[in-house]
């Protein structure tokens, strides 16, 4: 049986990263730049980057709409950092006229840490991911401030703030694992595209 085809949006920041853990777990990956490539996938990643940046290019690209299809449609989707940001129904501090594909019942603040001299890496316990510590690495990142009901939180700092969620085919999180080497988010991800 072929391995599911698995994208990742390839507009700006570090997809690059992504399609390499995807394709070490024998993923088939391939970046995802046009809607016709949106439509051959069985799941998709949205990488870290500049959420406001990836915003503007999806629509100069024709994809922000066949996301927001796609999303509702039931399409597993893994949002990191900015992909996060992107999936959320609600984002708190956007940039003027910036938009989401929303989907994620969550409210997201932009750059809740600070900026890039405020990026920090902790070990987080995520039950959903086994008994090991996952070592995450936040940089510039955002943070989920409020889950509807359909939301489980899967991992939060020590103040309490949420960094990882899932919402039935949609999954996001803070921080950017594809840099740890720990792949167990994209593992999880890669179940959640099979069982779809």
């Amino acid at each position: 049986m072929s391995a599911p085809i698995v994208g990742v949006l390839a507009l700006q920041g570090d997809f690059r990263e992504h399609i390499a853990v995807l394709r070490s777990l024998g993923a088939d990956a391939r970046p995802i730049r046009r809607p016709e490539e949106l439509a051959e996938v069985a799941g998709l990643v949205i990488p870290g980057g500049e959420s406001s940046v990836m915003d503007k290019l999806a629509r100069a690209f024709g994809l922000a709409e066949p996301l927001k299809a796609a999303v509702a449609c039931g399409l597993p989707v893994y949002g990191t950092c900015a992909g996060l940001i992107l999936l959320a129904d609600r984002l708190l501090d956007g940039i003027n006229g910036q938009q989401t594909f929303g989907g994620f019942d969550i409210a997201v603040r932009r750059n809740a840490f600070g900026s890039q001299l405020d990026s920090f890496e902790t070990d987080l316990d995520i039950p959903e991911l086994g008994e090991q510590p996952l070592h995450a690495v936040f940089i510039r990142a955002p943070v989920i401030e409020d889950c509807g009901p359909g939301v489980t939180p899967l991992a939060t700092l020590p103040d309490g703030r949420v960094v990882a969620a899932r919402q039935g085919n949609l999954l996001g999180t803070s921080f950017h694992p594809e840099m740890t080497g720990d792949t167990r988010f994209h593992e999880l991800f890669l179940r959640m595209v099979e069982s779809a």
